[in-house]
């Protein structure tokens, strides 16, 4: 996980517009603010994404 994606979800999560154990939602606005390496990298690794979120540590 790069820094930039790190920076997308930080982002995302400061917005408070989606739960972030809602990978669809968090894709979307994701999409909405340009965060287009977010989308494909939960996409592309869901667990990992996950993990992230649950523990602060890729």
């Amino acid at each position: 996980m790069t820094d930039k994606i790190k920076e997308q979800i930080t982002a995302i999560r400061d917005s408070g517009k989606a739960n972030m154990l809602d990978t669809k939602a968090v894709q979307y606005f994701a999409d909405k603010n340009d965060f287009f390496e977010l989308v494909i990298y939960i996409e592309e690794h869901p667990s990992d994404y996950l993990h992230f979120i649950m523990t602060g540590r890729d």
